[in-house]
């Protein structure tokens, strides 16, 4: 670990400007965890056009704020509401809202904030130490194969579904300018195309306004039965605490591997952290009844899996899931490419942006405690008037980077695009992936066969290179081999497991 490193990173990070968006994110990030059907993938789309104008570091630490401190105020709505605020709280709701009507919902909603504190500590831990590690030792084609393939066929949802967004997100990569010939290809001629798809009008077209007209199309009425939270029914007792230290343990520990796995993220964590805790417990059956086991496993697992996301993102240049593309959007917007050479040629961003994380983190356990009678009231906010103020700051700061009505109309396009992927379960995510990493893919692929003079074993030569070949293939013989097997036990009348449908749900 580079100490004087994160030393200099701190330094970075508590700059008053710094420290002011961290804070500013990360409490945005609580209110957007609170309201269900929003998220912070969303939010990180509509802030894409201002970070446009703001300083790469301050802009990649707000919006960081925004995804980990989501993590926080989605636990809230689902112990209170039994609605979670994010596809990550989800599991939260099992024993979380029980313990709510148990009359110890604050006792709930201080131990979901401890632990996230301990998780999201424990994740950028494991970043410091592993991120600057990985990053020496990338060789970018074969890697960034692996990352298109492994999010798209491990990540929720349909395997195959993944993996055909993949090749339309390749597609949309195309068009503009090639890099290499300097040609104008799939433009059809219109002038706006020429320098291709704006990434922040395609990002917030599929995940702005498409998860804006999916909730307006589900929209519920939400439940208003929240009663009052005192600062005194926060405190939970020594038992509570010391049952929670091993879930919570155990739960950064599974978290922490699957956010460095591309494709896996923090909901898939939560899940499995609380199938294990089930699994190891003595009493299995007290398990969605209201105890503190039940929640703590979960919330320490998606908090050190949304941290740990960043280690390939940062050092390989792969998103782990989609809100990382985002993420590695906006640091491409900046002119910032991400990858090997980011710890050597941007060492302020880069530890910067882990100091932020630790004070995030600090941040949010302060707000969190104290303040959750004002969160709470958040929850009566109506979705009509957020959805509306929703679009049109969207249409808005789209068309505000290059002041070009032609991108408003690509937001329109990819929100109906994005509507209708959702509605057909065909994931977004890797489209985005395709469309970010295709351009990197064909100029490394180029590069590497010109120097080969069109040997095509060049990307198998080393060791690294073959390993990611290699892995790529597992992951499309998985990707083939899952929905085959699922169909061989439908028909021999097997029951198909949990773990075989969660990623269908």
């Amino acid at each position: 670990m580079d100490i004087s490193g994160l030393r200099d990173g701190f330094v970075i990070a508590l700059m008053p400007a710094n420290l002011m968006f961290c804070f500013f994110g990360v409490t945005l990030g609580t209110v957007i965890g609170l309201l269900p059907g929003i998220g912070a993938l969303s939010t990180i789309s509509m802030l894409l056009p201002i970070t446009f104008y703001m300083d790469p570091t301050a802009a990649i630490i707000m919006l960081a704020g925004v995804f980990y401190g989501a993590q926080y105020g989605g636990s809230t709505a689902s112990i209170l509401l039994n609605i979670p605020g994010t596809a990550t709280n989800a599991v939260t709701c099992l024993d979380g809202h029980p313990m709510a009507k148990n009359g110890r919902a604050g006792v709930a909603l201080a131990m979901t904030t401890i632990v996230s504190f301990a998780g999201g500590s424990f994740g950028v831990m494991m970043l410091v130490f592993l991120a600057p590690l990985i990053a020496g030792v990338a060789e970018y084609f074969a890697i960034a194969v692996f990352g298109l393939i492994a999010a798209s066929t491990l990540s929720p949802g349909s395997a195959l579904k993944g993996l055909a967004m993949v090749v339309l997100g390749l597609i949309l990569g195309l068009v503009g300018m090639d890099v290499t010939s300097g040609m104008k290809r799939y433009d059809f001629g219109l002038l706006p195309l020429s320098d291709g798809l704006n990434i922040v009008a395609l990002a917030m077209g599929l995940f702005g306004v498409s998860e804006i007209l999916v909730n307006l199309l589900r929209a519920q009425d939400r439940p208003f039965n929240i009663g009052n939270i005192s600062l005194r029914s926060l405190w939970p007792t020594r038992d509570d605490l010391r049952t929670a230290v091993k879930p919570s343990l155990r739960g950064m520990s599974i978290g922490s591997i699957c956010g460095i796995l591309p494709g896996i993220g923090p909901t898939i964590a939560s899940f499995l952290a609380y199938a294990t805790e089930r699994r190891v417990s003595k009493h299995p059956e007290k398990f969605g009844t209201g105890i503190v086991e039940g929640i703590s496993a979960p919330e320490a697992a998606n908090n050190a899996s949304v941290q740990t996301a960043f280690i390939p993102t940062l050092s390989l240049g792969i998103p782990g899931d989609s809100v990382m593309a985002v993420l590695l959007g906006a640091l491409m917007i900046h002119g910032i490419v991400p990858g090997p050479g980011l710890v050597i040629e941007e060492p302020e961003l880069f530890w910067g942006l882990i100091a932020s994380f630790w004070i995030g983190n600090v941040i949010l356990l302060i707000l969190n405690l104290p303040f959750i009678g004002v969160f709470v009231q958040i929850l009566r906010i109506p979705y009509d008037a957020l959805y509306i103020a929703m679009l049109f700051f969207i249409c808005l700061g789209v068309y505000t980077i290059r002041y070009n009505v032609f991108d408003i109309y690509i937001v329109i396009l990819f929100g109906i695009i994005g509507t209708l992927m959702l509605l057909g379960r065909y994931p977004p995510a890797p489209l985005l992936l395709g469309f970010l990493l295709g351009p990197m893919v064909e100029e490394n692929m180029r590069r590497a066969l010109l120097l080969s003079r069109g040997n095509w074993t060049t990307f198998i030569d080393g060791p690294i290179s073959g390993g990611c070949m290699l892995l790529s293939l597992a992951a499309l013989i998985f990707a083939l081999w899952t929905p085959l097997r699922d169909q061989l036990r439908k028909r021999a009348g097997r029951p198909v497991t949990r773990i075989d449908t969660l990623s269908d749900n």
